[in-house]
């Protein structure tokens, strides 16, 4: 279902979960080096017990108490700051969805202008008479038929046939009798070669 809130401008589309990614990053750090400093106070702990340092070793551990609580609410907001940037990219992929939706209806509003339900009918209806005419023309011409009729059929195409393959019409005229003679060539003499000396 789309969402009910209005679309974000598209300078924070990109920028807001790089923002929130980057926050996360600077919180993971931070929980990074209170999570060092909680080792080494507690091994400080230990050494002001063995020197006989009791309250210090007291008031270094309530310290080390505090942090660690800092530690628990530092991960909790990492976990709202991812949380966050997954719902913000999903709400950028749901925009990108109904968007396609809207230009895919759209189109297909334009097409239904184009071509109307009575147009589609009519023209349905018009090929299914013209599949049954043909069908109609099939059976009378498969049932009607007798052996006389493909006999007459087959003669009228042999005569077709023939006349496409009748020769020209001689001529009524006589040919003449004598060619007539076609006068010599003459002979020209040929050049001598003289031999070089």
């Amino acid at each position: 279902l789309p969402s009910l809130r209005p679309p974000l401008p598209r300078s924070l589309r990109v920028a807001l979960p790089q923002q929130l990614k980057q926050q996360r990053d600077k919180l993971r750090q931070y929980q990074k080096r209170l999570s060092l400093g909680l080792e080494r106070e507690r091994a400080l702990a230990r050494q002001l017990l063995r020197d006989g340092k009791k309250e210090k070793a007291m008031l270094l551990l309530k310290k080390k108490r505090y942090q660690e609580q800092l530690l628990d609410k530092t991960e909790s907001q990492i976990s709202n700051l991812e949380r966050m940037v997954q719902d913000i990219e999903f709400t950028q992929i749901e925009m990108k969805v109904i968007e396609g939706l809207k230009i895919g209806n759209e189109c297909l509003n334009k097409m239904h202008q184009v071509m109307s339900i009575e147009e589609v009918e009519r023209i349905i209806g018009e090929t299914q008479d013209a599949v049954e005419y043909q069908r109609q023309i099939d059976e009378l011409l498969a049932g009607s038929l007798t052996e006389e009729d493909e006999d007459a059929i087959l003669e009228e195409l042999n005569a077709i046939t023939q006349e496409q393959l009748e020769l020209p019409e001689v001529p009524l005229e006589p040919l003449p009798e004598k060619i007539p003679e076609v006068s010599p060539i003459k002979n020209r003499p040929k050049p001598e070669l003289v031999a070089a000396s």
